[in-house]
């Protein structure tokens, strides 16, 4: 019998894990705290599943309420899209 690969336990990027300033705007939506990129990213997909802005055809879109549309700039993102629009209201 070959012996078992050793199992590496993957440790997150510090880059994702160094507290990052949220903006006035992206502040009214996580906390003025800063936080990680991936705690901003979970709070931010609380706050779509709570308030059910995401698509109910296309679950990959997210429809941008008051609170969010100062963040994407326009009424609707998909997924990715909304990442990318949320690192621009964050600073290290």
């Amino acid at each position: 019998m070959a012996k078992k690969a050793k199992k590496s336990t993957r440790k997150p990027s510090a880059a994702f894990m160094k507290p990052m300033q949220p903006s006035a705007a992206l502040g009214e939506v996580v906390g003025t705290k800063p936080l990680p990129r991936t705690e901003v990213t979970k709070k931010l997909w609380a706050y779509i599943k709570k308030n059910k802005l995401q698509d109910p055809k296309n679950k990959r879109m997210i429809k941008a309420d008051d609170a969010l549309r100062p963040i994407f700039g326009k009424p609707q993102v998909n997924m990715f899209e909304m990442t990318k629009l949320v690192n621009k209201h964050v600073k290290a």
